[in-house]
């Protein structure tokens, strides 16, 4: 059982209750919802993140669901795994994720190439892979491997996949600390939500 339980949004103040009736009925934003002034600004970081970057979105993904794995946080996992399918990601590319075993704080790369078929990703997504990894398990990367992300992605691509990590390492360990109790994967609607909000203003 959860340790926090979820706000209720009709018990919520107004402010809150009417961002939580525009989300869908996730546990982990009932959570977040407990931090009432920084819920609102959070929620803002994270739309940017999963719809403004310019950051390929199933690199992001795959960067995502490997934090999730390395963080044994399982809700964020499933939730990501949804989003993830709406973006392109591949059954046999989760697969090959959730297969992969932990271990040292670099070696994702490996780990991958031996739980699939070694074509499965390609090399953004494998360096994505490795340094979503190694950011979790340890605070700094190896030369060899900075020169391996250098090499995928633009500086720009490089800051937003460190702060796509960030924020779903954060994310994970509210979800772990605080035993949010799982939800069905619903996290694609956040994804269609965002993408019905940009049409608006457009």
């Amino acid at each position: 059982m959860a340790r926090i339980q979820p706000i209720d949004p009709a018990a919520a103040p107004d402010e809150i209750r009417t961002v939580l009736e525009n989300l869908p009925r996730l546990n982990i934003f009932g959570t977040l919802a407990h931090a009432e002034t920084a819920f609102r600004p959070f929620l803002r970081f994270g739309g940017a993140v999963l719809d403004e970057m310019a950051l390929d979105p199933v690199v992001r993904e795959l960067a995502i669901l490997t934090v999730a794995k390395e963080a044994e946080a399982e809700y964020e996992w499933v939730q990501h795994v949804a989003i993830g399918k709406e973006l392109g990601v591949t059954n046999e590319q989760v697969a090959a994720l959730a297969e992969a075993d932990s271990c040292s704080s670099e070696g994702a790369d490996e780990r991958i190439a031996a739980a699939g078929d070694g074509q499965l990703f390609d090399q953004p997504q494998r360096a994505a892979i490795e340094l979503a990894a190694a950011v979790v398990n340890g605070p700094r990367i190896s030369a060899d491997l900075y020169d391996c992300v250098k090499a995928q992605f633009t500086e720009r691509e490089i800051v937003e996949l460190l702060l796509a990590i960030g924020e779903y390492l954060m994310l994970a360990r509210v979800m772990t600390v605080l035993e949010v109790d799982l939800d069905e994967g619903g996290g694609d609607a956040v994804l269609r939500g965002l993408r019905d909000r940009s049409a608006d203003r457009a």
